[in-house]
């Protein structure tokens, strides 16, 4: 099976001071692979570059989307193209409605896709059935984008926004940071309704907990900006025993 996403041998910098070491990784359609490591090991900066942020400096390597050079792609192409980035942490955006964000989001998507923008009452039922399928209240999207929202109810606003895009290949940036036992279900079950053959995800998690709720086939241990390990779903298990410190000895 071809690959969704090939990293070979990639190496990132910040502020010239080396992040990641020589990330291999291969992602096939409709696969959950997840990276689990300590703080500090480079789980972020990979995020972020595959979403297309600036200011992380590609010094080597590659990185290949259904057979497109990603790292020659905008931000905004990668989304067209159907990667998406949920955020572990969701800012808030004063004045700027949360259906017309989402209204925009959509339609400069479909746009780049050379597909018709969604009419109003078009837009309004893809996001009523959207919403009802996630547990989304109508209050929630009549407020401003995030504002006065609560972490799980951020994340889950997060999901929705991912629903309504329809990427093929979704990044879960920390997903269960600063989330109760509640949330975490509430926003598990939401990303679980969203796996597909078709679909793609990589879930990025310091804990073991998340991985109860969305069960990956595939498990990776990033250490040192270098993946030191890959198993099964077994491995997170096995690390919520063990820690990260044989492999920080490792990576060193």
């Amino acid at each position: 099976m071809m690959s969704l996403l090939e990293i070979e041998d990639l190496h990132v910098s910040v502020e010239d001071r080396e992040i990641l070491r020589g990330i291999d990784l291969k992602i096939g359609k409709g696969e959950v692979h997840a990276i689990m490591g300590p703080n500090g090991s480079g789980k972020s900066t990979l995020a972020y570059v595959i979403a297309g942020r600036s200011g992380y400096d590609v010094t080597g390597g590659s990185i290949r989307f259904n057979g497109l050079d990603l790292l020659e792609m905008e931000p905004d192409e990668r989304a067209a193209a159907g990667v998406f980035l949920a955020f572990q942490y969701p800012i808030e955006i004063p004045g700027v409605a949360t259906m017309t964000f989402l209204k925009t989001a959509l339609n400069s998507q479909r746009k780049k896709q050379g597909l018709a923008e969604l009419s109003t009452p078009d837009f309004i039922k893809r996001v009523k059935d959207v919403s009802t399928r996630l547990n989304v209240t109508q209050e929630m999207l009549r407020r401003p984008l995030n504002v006065g929202f609560s972490g799980g109810e951020k994340k889950r606003n997060e999901i929705m926004q991912m629903a309504l895009l329809e990427p093929t290949f979704c990044v879960m940036d920390e997903t269960d940071s600063g989330l109760d036992i509640d949330a975490l279900r509430i926003v598990s079950e939401g990303v679980n309704t969203l796996r597909s053959p078709e679909r793609s995800m990589l879930v990025i998690t310091h804990y073991q907990r998340l991985l109860n709720h969305i069960v990956p086939d595939f498990v990776h241990v990033l250490s040192a900006g270098r993946i030191v390990r890959s198993g099964g779903k077994e491995l997170a298990l096995e690390l919520e025993e063990t820690g990260y410190g044989e492999f920080e000895t490792a990576a060193a």
